[in-house]
């Protein structure tokens, strides 16, 4: 009823089928965006003959195989025709007994008897730009009413990664680590040379003060990082700089915020006036894995 498949034991037709015919449909779980993220270290649970699919992508730390959800990528999950309770509880059963678990993220449509916790995310759903314009924030449309002067001095336009790249590590916020931020540009770089990811700029004075970058596929545009030189905050050149891929796509795809727990960055995104859209998480702490490690080791001497 339910096995675990290796990646080169996937069968990647129907794993697409499925996804792409599911009520839960995330472009995270392509193959395309989880190779890249995952540099192809993920494996699929599949129930009989691709009926309901999950990916699992993993990290090795000291030999040992751990699921983490990769950088980018905040939801997965279980991928099916129509959600069901008690086939997500048998994926979540076999993916705890199975697996030792760091991080791994749901999707928002996955619902369960067992309780979890749960983050936030944001969506625009597709619908006329007019529309969608017209439900901002009082504030958010006071900010994309530019001075004159700026408007007579700035410009937004499509960049290529080697222009964008500079300035995001410049100016990238919320990496621990030197080798965090290369890991982001590195997927930023292999995205753009696969002709899905964009690097939209806002200059000023001929000075880019302003990157977003986003993530497309024949569904959705996401957003998977927004950049700023902090010297130019007021100017709201990302606000300007969402609004304009709003206009340009919001029709036909639906807008992912990616969500966030940052305060801050939450307000930003709930000016555009999202729709609040939480999924759910399993979440263990190191001390936790080392614990059922440990406990595994013994059961195998017994």
């Amino acid at each position: 009823m339910i096995r675990r498949l290796q990646y080169h034991e996937i069968d990647f037709e129907k794993y697409t089928l499925c996804l792409e015919n599911s009520a839960q449909r995330k472009y995270s779980a392509t193959k395309t965006f989880l190779d890249i993220t995952s540099d192809k270290k993920w494996e699929l649970i599949v129930y009989n003959d691709y009926e309901a699919v999950m990916p699992v992508p993993y990290v090795y730390k000291s030999g040992v195989k751990i699921v983490h959800n990769p950088m980018l990528c905040q939801q997965l999950g279980i991928f099916s025709k129509e959600d069901q309770v008690e086939i997500n509880e048998v994926f979540l059963k076999f993916l705890e007994k199975n697996y030792l678990i760091r991080i791994y993220a749901f999707n928002e449509f996955n619902q369960f008897k067992t309780s979890l916790k749960s983050k936030k995310n944001f969506l625009i759903l597709p619908e006329k730009y007019e529309t969608v314009y017209a439900k901002y924030s009082p504030k958010r449309k006071r900010k994309l009413r530019l001075d004159e002067e700026v408007v007579n001095n700035s410009e937004t336009k499509d960049i290529n990664f080697e222009q964008a790249e500079s300035f995001i590590k410049e100016n990238f916020l919320g990496a621990s680590k030197e080798e965090d931020i290369d890991s982001f540009m590195m997927i930023f770089k292999k995205m753009a040379e696969a002709g899905c990811l964009t690097f939209s700029a806002f200059y000023l004075n001929k000075r880019i003060i302003n990157v977003i970058v986003t993530y497309f596929d024949k569904h959705t545009v996401a957003l998977l990082g927004t950049f700023n030189d902090k010297d130019f905050v007021k100017i709201s050149g990302a606000s300007v700089l969402i609004d304009s891929c709003l206009k340009q796509n919001i029709e036909s795809k639906i807008f992912d915020f990616e969500g966030s727990e940052i305060p801050n960055v939450e307000e930003f995104f709930r000016g555009f006036r999202p729709e609040l859209r939480p999924y759910h998480l399993i979440e263990y702490s190191k001390k936790d894995i080392i614990k059922k490690l440990l406990s595994l080791k013994f059961i195998m001497k017994l």
